[in-house]
């Protein structure tokens, strides 16, 4: 089976312009390539707007990684970080541009990602293609937010 061409459009999605593709652990490459977006997207347009963009990176995402995976023999390749992108703006929510906040963001989608917790690690098992390559990255994107906005409520009431 052969790779896509990674100037295709829906690999320049599903690989985040490539950083996935980047030697090691390729979902922590396309979760760091994926805040500068997000933060950017925080910054002009608030809150509601990432969240609508973590939507639109999913619909998006759902295409690019069918397309990208359509050729390939494996279940969910690890160059496809266009999951990790819209589970870490869904994470991103909640921090308000505080540095302490990206950083909660960060990790907690980071481990949320990776242990997979239900209903993710169902996602993940039980649906195959581009749905399941994409909607667990999205739930572990809203546990994180959810542990991203506690920690900051905690964070500013100690």
């Amino acid at each position: 089976m052969a790779v896509p061409s990674p100037w295709l459009p829906s690999s320049l999605i599903a690989t985040w312009f490539g950083s996935g593709l980047l030697p090691g652990a390729p979902g922590t490459w396309g979760s760091l390539a994926a805040l500068p977006f997000g933060l950017a997207i925080l910054w002009f347009g608030g809150p509601v707007v990432l969240a609508l963009a973590a939507v639109l990176a999913f619909i998006l995402g759902l295409w690019a990684s069918a397309r990208y995976q359509s050729g390939l023999a494996r279940k969910d390749p690890g160059e496809i970080v266009i999951d990790e992108v819209a589970g870490q703006w869904l994470a991103l929510v909640p921090c308000a541009l505080d540095p302490f906040g990206v950083v909660l963001a960060f990790v907690f989608f980071r481990l949320f990602d990776i242990l997979k917790p239900w209903p993710a690690n169902w996602a993940d098992r039980s649906l195959a293609g581009a749905p399941g390559i994409m909607l667990d990255d999205m739930i572990a994107g809203l546990y994180a937010a959810a542990c991203t906005y506690g920690g900051l409520w905690l964070w500013s009431n100690l």
